[in-house]
């Protein structure tokens, strides 16, 4: 047939460079066709291809442990959970359509993640998300933080998978582009994971679910684009989701599964058909012969380019034994979506399309993807000057606060700190009623797994703050952060997965805070023994207004997994009743680096990050699990966010009790209470345990003190009441909600 021509002002059009459009050339032999260039638009993006992130990505610890799939070799990760059971787990961005459309943006997140761990075989039972939203006094940040939290819940309670934990954030580096972070875990009988490839000549491929529609075409290349002021023209690269339908193909698709008749099957996110063929064939040393006319339409209209990068939810490709047809197409029937046969598997590393009688498009599967044929980049990176400007600051800069009171008052209000009930009240925490956390606080969510003596504890962290002030070393207290949070239930933790969204990988400066966060993330990994079992890169997070481009604080967002082998060790964060000691576990610092007190309360941005030792982390981790296994404390929680006061306060809540505290002489009274130095948690003990506690603490050798004692209401530091409970909990609890009304 013949090829219309296209020329590099096209390829630029579409996101190619001269040098990307010449290696086509080569690829290919011959000069692409519009539809072709629009494949390799979509495919060498960075959202499909990694292109600028991936030798960086290459050097993270990516086996070992639990784990029983290497990371990228399939949709999730894998993980060995015992008793003859599998966990999937992976986080992923849907930031660049929350930013034009949050509702729908972040609705179709959940959808997407979910299917990348049902496509592999295993039940969805747990959500998490990370949101991070731009100032809060903005009425635009409120349009975006209501319609994101409305989309996850509307979407994820439809669907019927509990949300058990997450976190949320406001800054102003937020305030056009945010963040929005899905995570999803599912298990699966060990040894039953189906693979996302394609192999056996001649084997049918089906594509099931949803009608094909022009929503979401160039949606990877859109998140693949800086956010300006013209990016709400972008709305059809914004996919539109359907939590029922979602509910219908998994279940169809587990029951599939059981039928035996799947040779592989992948989600159809990102780029859609192309992306699923391309990558399908690529892992099985295979193509297809693809015809688009059998492609289930919701439009009329459509080119077949649309038809091929068509963003459309719920749907997925899978490839059946030859022969078998039937056998699946009785299921899908059954639960009444679609189940087309469009094509099938050839012996031959190319793709071929068809369209109303003529070949549309010709390409090698395997140039188009990662690992293949797609490009990757060396960028250069340049330290900001900003952060040898951050050594400068000292403590003794800032004056002693005489009203600390105030300064409580200020931050247990502040919608960093403030509790997120706005948010997790519109979420179903207790669908499955597997949730172990929905009557017990603590540090991470625990999910039951039925019919064993095990639970699994999840967890998503990431203190952006600390990783602008330094990213390396930022990037591993995010790390060791999530490791404390899984620790302080009682549960060990095993595998990450991880979100990292940065700004454009062509700013130098920007490209700096990548590289530092993967050396931080790859140090603390192997510290703890925790691999990395995949996740996602989402560069470009910046606005560009009036001219001038700032990066999104960078945020490598943490997904931890932990395995907390015995339910009944499980521990909670909240105080049980007056009287119990209240110990500290690790050391009191002079620090308020990069804490919210220094940054929101005094508005000093520049810092260097907050005191951390990875090795004492370590020890630290490893304490807290011994405490929960030997059943010596009544509670634990993590120093984190807020210091002190915030972490004691959060554990009077649950039963409405306080606390009577001794603040550190050495210390000066607003580093104790309010500064965020790590290594530290809090642990309340029964009054009878206190002497077999300090002897334990003594035989390991691990420093710890005496703060004080739970009291029945009142919240006192050093003889100075600071009110009852039940005021603080009411601003507390109120505070967020407060402002996103105002």
């Amino acid at each position: 047939m013949k090829y219309p021509e296209v020329n590099i002002k096209t390829a630029k059009e579409l996101g190619i460079n001269e040098e990307e459009f010449e290696l086509i050339q080569k690829y290919m032999g011959r000069m692409p066709n519009f539809t072709e260039l629009s494949i390799y638009s979509v495919m060498w993006s960075e959202h499909a291809s990694y292109k600028n992130s991936i030798k960086w990505l290459k050097t993270l610890p990516r086996d070992g442990g639990v784990l029983l799939t290497g990371a990228g070799e399939e949709n999730a990760g894998l993980v060995d959970i015992g008793n003859n059971l599998a966990c999937a787990f992976k986080i992923e961005s849907h930031n660049h359509p929350c930013a034009v459309e949050p509702y729908q943006g972040a609705a179709t997140g959940v959808g997407g993640i979910n299917r990348d761990i049902f496509t592999m075989g295993a039940r969805p039972i747990a959500q998490l998300n990370s949101l991070r939203f731009g100032a809060i006094d903005r009425d635009h940040t409120k349009w975006i933080a209501k319609g994101v939290v409305k989309g996850i819940g509307d979407y994820g309670n439809a669907f019927g998978v509990p949300v058990l934990g997450g976190e949320v954030f406001f800054d102003e580096s937020y305030n056009s582009n945010p963040l929005v972070n899905a995570m999803s875990v599912g298990i699966m009988e060990k040894g039953k994971m189906v693979s996302a490839i394609a192999e056996g000549a001649g084997n049918p491929v089906f594509i099931v679910g949803s009608s094909t529609g022009k929503d979401g075409i160039h949606g990877a290349t859109f998140a693949s684009a800086d956010i300006t002021e013209d990016s709400a023209n972008d709305i059809p690269s914004i996919q539109v989701g359907d939590p029922f339908q979602e509910k219908l193909l998994l279940e169809a698709t587990l029951e599939l599964i059981e039928t035996g008749v799947v040779v592989g099957m992948q989600d159809m996110g990102a780029a859609g058909i192309i992306c699923s063929t391309s990558e399908m064939s690529e892992k099985g040393n295979a193509g297809m012969r693809i015809n688009l006319d059998k492609v289930p339409l919701r439009q009329k209209n459509m080119e077949a380019w649309e038809i091929l990068l068509s963003e459309s939810q719920e749907r997925m490709l899978v490839v059946v034994e030859k022969g078998k047809e039937a056998d699946a197409q009785k299921v899908f029937d059954k639960w009444d979506i679609h189940c087309v046969q469009i094509g099938e598997v050839i012996d031959e590393d190319k793709l071929y399309f068809h369209y109303k009688g003529e070949e549309i498009a010709q390409v090698p599967a395997s140039t188009l993807v990662l690992g293949g044929g797609a490009p990757i980049y060396e960028r250069e990176y340049t330290e900001p000057a900003y952060y040898a400007e951050s050594k400068k600051f000292k403590i003794e800069d800032v004056p002693q606060p005489e009203n600390l009171k105030e300064i409580v008052d200020f931050l247990i209000t502040h919608p960093n700190l403030a509790s997120k009930n706005w948010v997790s009240e519109q979420y179903d925490t207790m669908v499955r009623t597997n949730n172990m956390t929905t009557n017990m606080a603590a540090d991470a969510g625990l999910v039951n797994i039925k019919n064993t003596n095990t639970a699994l504890a999840l967890t998503v962290d990431c203190n952006s703050r600390y990783v602008k002030a330094d990213p390396k070393i930022g990037t591993m207290i995010a790390v060791t952060e999530a490791a404390r949070n899984v620790a302080c239930t009682g549960a060990k933790p095993v595998a990450i997965t991880n979100c990292l969204n940065f700004g454009s990988p062509y700013n130098p400066e920007a490209f700096w805070q990548f590289v530092g966060a993967i050396e931080g993330m790859g140090e603390a990994c192997r510290k703890f023994d925790t691999p990395v079992t995949g996740g996602n890169v989402s560069f470009y997070n910046q606005t560009t207004i009036n001219g001038k481009t700032e990066p999104v604080f960078p945020t490598p967002t943490i997904g931890m997994l932990g395995i907390l082998e015995d339910k009944s060790r499980k521990t909670g964060l909240s105080f049980k009743k007056k009287g119990d000691v209240i110990m500290l576990l690790g050391r009191s610092k002079n620090d308020i680096n990069s804490s919210e007190y220094l940054y929101s309360y005094h508005k000093i941005k520049n810092t260097p990050p907050p005191f951390f030792d990875i090795d004492f982390e370590l020890q630290l981790n490893k304490m807290l699990q011994l405490l929960a296994k030997v059943k010596l404390v009544e509670s634990m929680h993590d120093i984190s966010d807020g210091g002190l006061y915030l972490n004691l306060l959060e554990s009077c809540l649950e039963n409405e009790l306080g606390f009577d505290i001794t603040s550190d002489a050495e210390v000066r009274e607003d580093a104790f209470l309010f500064g965020e130095a790590q290594g530290r948690a809090v642990v309340s003990v029964d009054m009878d345990a206190e002497q077999e506690f300090i002897d334990l603490m003594i035989k390991f050798n691990f420093p710890f003190s005496v703060l004080g004692h739970v009291t029945k209401g009142e919240l006192r530091v050093d003889d100075i009441s600071y009110g009852f409970v039940r005021d603080a909990k009411n601003k507390f609890m109120q505070a967020l909600q407060n402002k996103m009304e105002a």
